[in-house]
C-alpha cells in the first residue's frame, strides 16, 4: 500500500475577504504524477505556495509524509522541490554553475553536488549546453533548468506551478516528457490549465474552482465518470437516413447528425446505445464501414465540473 506524499485538511486562505483557497483538502499519493487542474484563479497558485512556506495558510494544515509542516519552520522542506510559474535565473551563470550555486544552498559535498549536476543536465537534456551562459537560452531550456534545479537536493516532491504555459509545442513537450520519466521515482505534483499536458502524463487528477475541491481521483476514473459519450458510424452504402428516422427521438441520443454516409451521435447511456444499434444492424443487415466509441476526455469532464453540470 502506497504512503501519502502530500496530505492537505480544510486549507484556506483569506486575501482581506477575498478566499482564494476555500477548505481545500487533497492527497497526493507517493510516486503519483498529480495533476492540479482549474481555471486561471482558481488558488492553484497560492496552494502550491503553501505548501512549500512561501505563503501562510489562514486556517488547515499540510502534511508532508505525516510530518506537519509549520509556516516559518524548514524542518521538512528539503522533501519538496518547487519550480514557481515565473522562475528567476541568474543570466551571466552557466546552467552548470547555476545548479553548483542551487546545490551549495542545501549544503551537499562537492563530491555529492558535482555527480548530482551531471546526471541532471542529462536527465533534462542540457548535458552539451551545460557551459553556455543562461541569458542564451530559450524559454524550453530555462525551464528544463528550473526542474533540474528543482531537483537538485534529491527531494521526495517536485511541485510544478504551470510548468509549460509559457512554452511552444516543441519546448512543452521537451518538459512533459520529463515529467513523464520521473513516475514512481519522486512524487510530482504539477498545476495546470492545459488539459492534455495532464491527460498525458498524470495518473491522479483534483480539478478546484473558486478555492474548492470539485473532483479528486484517478485519471482513469474520472473517465469512467463520463456517462455522455460520442460514436460515429460508417455505411458502406445507405442506411444513413433509414438510422436517422430509427433512433432520433431514443432517451439516449443528445445529438445526432447525418453527413453523406456517415452518422455521428452523442448518448448518454453507451451500454444501451450499444445494444440497440447492435439489434438494428443485424435486423436490417446493414454493412458498415466504421464503428467507433470516442473515449470520454479530461477536457469534457473538466468543463462539466467547471460549469456545474456534473
Amino acid at each position: 500500500m502506497s504512503m501519502t506524499a502530500v496530505r492537505i485538511e480544510n486549507l484556506s486562505k483569506d486575501f482581506d475577504g477575498i478566499l482564494a483557497v476555500n477548505k481545500l483538502s487533497l492527497s497526493v499519493p507517493e510516486g503519483a504524477v498529480y495533476g492540479f487542474l482549474g481555471p486561471n484563479g482558481a488558488g492553484k497558485t497560492t496552494t502550491l505556495k503553501m505548501i512549500v512556506g512561501m505563503t501562510e495558510p489562514t486556517e488547515g494544515h499540510i502534511e508532508v509524509y505525516g510530518n506537519r509542516l509549520e509556516f516559518g519552520s524548514d524542518k521538512h522542506r528539503s522533501e519538496i522541490g518547487f519550480l514557481p510559474d515565473v522562475p528567476g535565473f541568474y543570466d551571466w551563470m552557466t546552467a552548470k554553475e547555476y545548479l553548483a550555486f542551487a546545490g551549495s544552498l542545501y549544503k551537499l559535498s562537492k563530491t555529492v553536488l558535482n555527480d548530482r549536476i551531471r546526471e541532471l543536465l542529462k536527465t533534462v537534456g542540457l548535458t552539451k549546453s551545460q557551459n553556455k551562459k543562461i541569458g542564451g537560452y530559450s524559454r524550453g531550456m530555462k525551464q528544463r533548468l528550473g526542474i533540474a534545479q528543482a531537483l537538485i537536493n534529491n527531494p521526495k516532491i517536485l511541485i510544478l506551478d504551470e510548468p509549460v504555459s509559457a512554452l511552444d509545442p516543441v519546448g512543452r513537450k521537451e518538459v512533459m516528457d520529463i515529467i513523464a520519466s520521473l513516475a514512481g521515482k519522486v512524487t510530482v505534483f504539477f498545476s495546470s490549465h492545459i488539459l492534455a499536458d495532464v491527460e498525458r502524463v498524470c495518473d491522479h487528477v483534483i480539478i478546484i474552482k473558486e478555492g474548492k475541491n470539485m473532483l479528486e481521483d484517478s485519471v482513469e476514473n474520472i473517465r469512467n465518470l463520463s456517462k455522455s459519450r460520442d460514436m460515429e458510424l460508417e455505411f458502406e452504402n445507405g442506411g444513413s437516413e433509414t438510422f436517422l428516422d430509427s433512433f432520433k427521438d431514443s432517451g439516449w441520443v443528445e445529438t445526432i447528425n447525418i453527413e453523406g454516409k456517415k452518422a455521428k451521435i452523442k448518448v448518454n447511456d453507451l451500454d444501451l446505445a450499444r445494444v440497440e444499434i447492435n439489434e438494428w444492424i443485424c435486423k436490417n443487415k446493414v454493412m458498415l464501414r466504421k464503428y467507433i466509441v470516442a473515449e470520454p476526455t479530461l477536457e469534457d469532464i473538466f468543463l462539466k465540473v467547471v460549469n456545474g453540470d456534473a
